[in-house]
């Protein structure tokens, strides 16, 4: 080893240059006058003001996944079917009252209709496997049939 080989463990440090030659001077990366040039600077968010202009929205955002229930009104039914016949989901596809859904009996419900409006039945019916109003299953039960849940 001779003299002109040695090296410092740890080199010198460089002194901060300033003005117009080193890295950071002048304005020290912070670009010009401003409140953004000082220190402790802090901009209040613009996007804030956006947001808190956007109405609200109430409730939950998708509607149910549940299938609906097909809706047959008790005229339908006087129609399509004879006295002492079951009213199920198969036998109301059969007749042609409702039709399958992807290969599947659908929900489906029994309205009795509007009051006032024509609800009366003259068939003694069982209804089984389908949902019934309270008017469907006051008329259904006047008229002699029953109605199973």
């Amino acid at each position: 080893m001779q003299l002109n080989n040695l090296q410092r463990k740890t080199p010198n440090r460089r002194s901060i240059s300033i003005g117009r030659g080193g890295k950071r001077g002048k304005t020290s990366g912070r670009g010009t006058k401003g409140q953004d040039s000082r220190a402790g600077h802090k901009k209040r968010p613009e996007i804030r003001d956006m947001i808190k202009k956007l109405p609200k929205l109430r409730g939950y955002a998708f509607k149910s996944f549940a299938p609906r229930a097909i809706v047959v009104p008790l005229s339908a039914i006087e129609k399509a079917f004879k006295a002492g016949d079951r009213v199920e989901p198969a036998t109301l596809v059969a007749k042609g009252v409702v039709s399958k859904t992807e290969g599947k009996f659908p929900r489906i419900k029994i309205l009795g209709g509007k009051a006032g409006a024509e609800t009366a039945i003259t068939k003694k019916l069982v209804v089984s496997g389908v949902e019934v109003s309270a008017s469907a299953k006051a008329a259904l039960e006047k008229a002699g049939g029953t109605v199973h849940a």
